[in-house]
């Protein structure tokens, strides 16, 4: 009888210890993460292995789970980069990314936890640089902004891409230029719209006279053409046909027939 309780303290030991180990042995993901898991005996991470999907995953009490967020993440860059003839611009961008959930065990091995700072942010700026370096401070001020954008989007993809990162969108917010040259710049789009203004005035104003040429001239043509057909005997015919419409007319009026100095009639009112 004496033997029972020295059995029954370790196994009541053993019993919480195994209890305490399958509970570490279940690890809950969140939503929106996925979990690279490091298996302490067979080597550390398999990169062919998928990576463990959110929600309640089993795994031994001696391996462990490393949790990324695999959600579209932002991060923001402020640089100082040169134009083409060397002025210093500031660009203000962000960069929407997530990792390849797909790959997530190869960049944990080659990358690492920190591969925003390690791989993200040194590729934007890398190509921020390249791209602002091909362009003038006017072109990077005013039209060529979108231009940029997609340039910088295309150049960082390319970095990305290779790297198991899966580069989403590139927004430039904004373009700082010294305020001298920014200064110069307004002044000179502001000249050059009064000269487009003042271009489409002449313009304008040269057609409406061309217009009017054509109008002048289109009135001239249709008089010669009806002064070569008004001959004598029309006209009078004319005249006969007008008279005999006024002498219907209930109006009283006298008619003296060939009293013109052209033979027709003329017509006198009575009053």
């Amino acid at each position: 009888m004496e033997k029972l309780p020295k059995l029954g303290v370790p196994l009541i030991i053993g019993a919480i210890v195994i209890i305490i180990m399958l509970f570490k042995s279940f690890v809950r993901i969140e939503a929106g993460y996925a979990g690279v898991l490091y298996e302490t005996l067979s080597g550390g991470v398999d990169p062919n292995k998928p990576a463990m999907k959110q929600g309640l995953n089993f795994v031994m009490p001696w391996n462990e789970v490393i949790e990324y967020e695999v959600r579209q993440q932002e991060v923001s860059e402020k640089m100082d980069v040169l134009s083409s003839n060397g002025l210093e611009i500031e660009l203000d961008a962000s960069v929407l990314y997530q990792p390849d959930a797909s790959q997530l065990g190869k960049l944990h091995n080659e990358k690492g936890e920190n591969y925003l700072s390690r791989l993200v942010q040194p590729a934007i700026r890398s190509a921020a640089r390249s791209v602002v370096g091909r362009y003038t401070p006017e072109q990077l001020y005013s039209t060529k902004r979108d231009a940029i954008q997609d340039e910088i989007f295309a150049e960082t993809k390319k970095i990305l891409d290779e790297e198991y990162i899966q580069l989403n969108r590139v927004l430039v917010r904004d373009v700082t230029l010294p305020p001298t040259i920014k200064d110069a710049i307004e002044r000179k789009l502001k000249q050059e719209q009064e000269s487009l203004e003042y271009e489409f005035r002449l313009e304008k104003a040269e057609k409406e006279a061309e217009r009017q040429r054509i109008e002048a001239e289109g009135k001239a043509t249709a008089n010669r053409i009806l002064s070569a057909s008004l001959t004598d005997k029309i006209l009078q015919e004319k005249g006969i046909q007008a008279t005999l419409e006024l002498s219907k007319s209930p109006n009283s009026k006298m008619v003296i027939i060939g009293s013109g100095d052209d033979g027709l009639p003329l017509i006198l009112n009575n009053n």
